[in-house]
């Protein structure tokens, strides 16, 4: 038997019927062809058959949407043995001469061909009655109701399938105002606060503060820092795979090289004891969104730090050659490995984490996808010595 998934939307049901053009065309045929008086596609299910498309030659007196009991039908045994059942002169047949359905309506010939679906499900019939003997229960007949069967579940699928599609990018419409709407509370209801914050740990700085309370101040400062930092990579995430991607502005108001100094002053204020060397020799003038840049690097520096050395160094080096730009930021410590290496620029991808290196992986995620939208690149080496990222385009 077969099993509902879901209550059967009838009406949906016989007005995807008549969306086939070849329907009315096929019960004609099958009239003319057989010399039946009445064809009908019906869908038939455990307790109900309802007929969505008729050719009435015969005043049988059943219209679209007309229904009758499905257990005084044969398609209720068409759709429990999904089997053809063809009669051709109901008086001289073994099996159903006796039988209720034709005694019930007064048939004489009889044919019901099961319609399935692409996905196995039962639709219904396409079937045929009349009150005088017809020949039916023949190859050649049968094979042209299957062939006509196949193409009207073929229609059905179709426009099954294009409802779904369109209920979906409904659903996917809904779902991108939701977005919208969620950027824009990360954008606004949570920077505004982050601002205030960071606005109360300046002011504290300016007052006379004893040793306790500056470290505390010093922690808020850098907390919001890295709320800040965290925030805005949530907030690229989010546009460069639920939005447009990452825009570019070539209004730039200082020189890259300023704006690169800017990251290495801020990250040595924020680290003083780290050791942060820089050699920046940008001769060309550089075509570049500069704000998304200093992001790029500031991610790769704050990496360096977080995963390098303590007691080394970290080196920066910037050049220009032609049209080319290249960024490279260098540590020293443990290789990178093999593994990790394939995961790095992958959104939610950290690696080995230790205490104090938590965090969302967007970084490098981030970092990648303001290089691909300056068609450049981020190239990652490591070995047990010196890691380096290199940024070119």
């Amino acid at each position: 038997m077969n099993q509902e998934t879901k209550a059967p939307d009838f009406q949906t049901d016989i007005e995807q019927i008549n969306q086939i053009p070849a329907v009315a065309k096929i019960l004609e045929v099958i009239c003319n062809t057989t010399g039946m008086g009445f064809a009908a596609v019906a869908r038939v299910t455990q307790d109900r058959w309802i007929a969505c498309a008729v050719n009435d030659k015969i005043n049988f007196g059943l219209e679209v949407g007309g229904e009758l009991q499905v257990k005084t039908t044969l398609c209720d045994q068409v759709m429990n043995d999904r089997k053809t059942v063809a009669i051709d002169h109901v008086d001289k047949d073994p099996l159903y001469a006796n039988h209720h359905t034709p005694e019930f309506y007064g048939l004489q010939s009889y044919i019901s061909i099961p319609l399935i679906l692409t996905n196995g499900e039962f639709f219904g019939t396409l079937c045929a009655i009349d009150p005088k003997p017809a020949l039916v229960n023949n190859e050649k007949t049968i094979t042209m109701f299957k062939l006509f069967a196949e193409l009207i579940a073929f229609h059905l699928d179709s426009i099954q399938n294009l409802s779904l599609s369109q209920a979906q990018l409904m659903e996917e419409k809904s779902n991108a105002e939701i977005r919208e709407q969620f950027i824009a509370i990360l954008g606004h209801d949570l920077r505004n606060p982050i601002g205030a914050i960071s606005s109360a740990s300046q002011l504290m700085f300016r007052t006379n503060l004893d040793e306790r309370n500056l470290k505390l101040a010093k922690i808020i400062q850098d907390s919001t820092i890295r709320v800040r930092g965290l925030i805005d990579n949530m907030l690229d995430f989010a546009s460069g795979r639920l939005g447009g991607g990452i825009v570019l502005n070539f209004d730039n108001e200082i020189s890259l090289t300023e704006t690169l100094n800017q990251i290495i002053l801020e990250l040595r204020t924020i680290y003083p004891e780290r050791e942060i060397l820089a050699n920046l020799n940008l001769q060309n003038p550089v075509k570049g969104d500069y704000k998304r840049i200093a992001q790029l690097f500031s991610n790769l520096l704050g990496n360096a730090i977080t995963h390098g050395a303590k007691q080394s160094p970290i080196t920066i080096t910037a050049k220009t050659e032609g049209s080319n730009f290249e960024l490279c930021v260098i540590n020293q410590g443990a290789e990178i490995s093999p593994e990790t290496k394939k995961h790095l620029f992958k959104p939610f991808s950290r690696g080995k984490i230790t205490k104090g290196q938590e965090g969302l992986g967007l970084g490098l995620y981030i970092a990648s996808e303001i290089a691909s939208a300056h068609n450049g690149s981020i190239e990652v080496t490591s070995t047990d010595e010196v890691t380096c990222f290199t940024f070119k385009f």
